[in-house]
């Protein structure tokens, strides 16, 4: 199955859920697409230790998913 997550929010939150998401999906044998729109695109800066963004992106990327900005 075929499945785009869409993120709008600039929430560090909402995008660390969004990209554990993905690579939950990921491991089930998904297709999985991740779309970040307006200040989602920013994530890199708003990473921190209790957000690792860059970490979860890189697994993300690294495990075929597709992210698009």
């Amino acid at each position: 199955m075929k499945i785009t997550l869409m993120v709008c929010s600039g929430e560090p939150e909402i995008l660390w859920n969004a990209f554990r998401l993905g690579n939950l999906m990921l491991e089930q044998m998904e297709d999985v697409t991740i779309f970040l729109n307006g200040p989602s695109v920013k994530f890199a800066a708003l990473a921190s230790k209790q957000f690792p963004l860059n970490e979860l992106a890189k697994v993300f990327t690294l495990s075929e998913g597709v992210l698009l900005a």
